[in-house]
């Protein structure tokens, strides 16, 4: 509760900068997305000497290079603004809580905003990679479409139990990173050796597992591209025009990209739901 409490406050403190911030986003992601099939078109027109695809493809590009320059400095200015006032209101209340938490909770703070500023846009992109990617494919060849849609089930039932292992990990790291003031007040090097050794020992047992994970969506990955090129290879039945093998197989490594970030972004959303549990921003009324 306390957590969409958190994300209720901020949407709403900073709604319109959200929003233009990800519609700016959005719009660079759809341009990076278009860019393969501008680039397949460019190549095909200068086949046949015609530099008309040419002229698209650097059009398309000079467009989302002044999009993400503006997207970029104006993200800068929203997300250390959301920063300032998630941090403010939270020190509100350090009269209520013990100090060491409250310096632990401004730590964890920044980690929360920089899910906004970073985290949530590697989703978008993931999302512009998997669903675009899929769409254009259509455009191509339907059967890569077709066995792209069907690796998602072992990539989203692989996901899901990551997603939870994460999370228990995570909490257990951040109910010892909570203890982190009071420890060093104690000055026992003892103590403070002992705090810092089972951080670490978390921190590990997370590596460990972003280790295995990332192991395990590779060879999903090798699947992908080796049945991807077997199936176009033996499908003789149309003539592939070189600009269309070079945006197909664009779209094929941009859809395997958004599989890679699918484990990252889980073990995000596992971090944030911890750390929303943590932060309070202030007194609710």
């Amino acid at each position: 509760m306390a957590g969409r409490w958190v994300l209720k406050q901020i949407f709403l403190q900073h709604k319109y900068q959200l929003l233009l911030a990800n519609v700016l986003f959005g719009l660079e992601m759809l341009g990076l997305l278009l860019r393969p099939y501008f680039l397949g078109e460019a190549v095909n027109g200068l086949i046949q000497h015609s530099y008309r695809g040419l002229l698209w493809l650097a059009g398309a590009q000079l467009l989302w290079l002044s999009v993400g320059t503006v997207r970029h400095m104006y993200g800068t200015r929203t997300y250390s603004a959301i920063y300032t006032s998630v941090v403010t209101g939270m020190l509100r209340r350090v009269r209520e809580a013990a100090v060491s938490r409250m310096s632990a909770h401004s730590s964890l703070a920044r980690e929360f905003v920089d899910f906004l500023e970073y985290d949530i846009n590697y989703v978008i992109e993931a999302l512009y990679n998997l669903l675009g990617s899929l769409i254009l494919l259509c455009f191509y060849e339907k059967k890569v479409v077709l066995l792209c849609g069907v690796m998602m089930i072992p990539v989203l039932v692989l996901s899901d139990v990551y997603g939870r292992r994460m999370n228990w990990l995570n909490k257990l790291k951040n109910d010892e990173l909570e203890q982190q003031v009071d420890v060093i007040g104690t000055r026992d090097p003892e103590t403070i050796r002992t705090h810092y050794e089972r951080l670490r020992s978390w921190q590990v047992r997370i590596s460990d597992q972003e280790a295995w994970n990332f192991g395990a969506m590779e060879l999903l990955v090798l699947v992908v591209i080796t049945a991807s090129l077997l199936i176009t290879e033996r499908d003789g039945s149309t003539t592939i025009r070189a600009g269309d093998l070079i945006g197909m197989y664009n779209y094929i490594l941009n859809f395997v990209s958004g599989l890679d970030t699918i484990p990252y972004t889980v073990q995000r959303v596992a971090a944030l739901r911890d750390i929303m549990q943590r932060v309070e921003l202030g007194p609710r009324s």
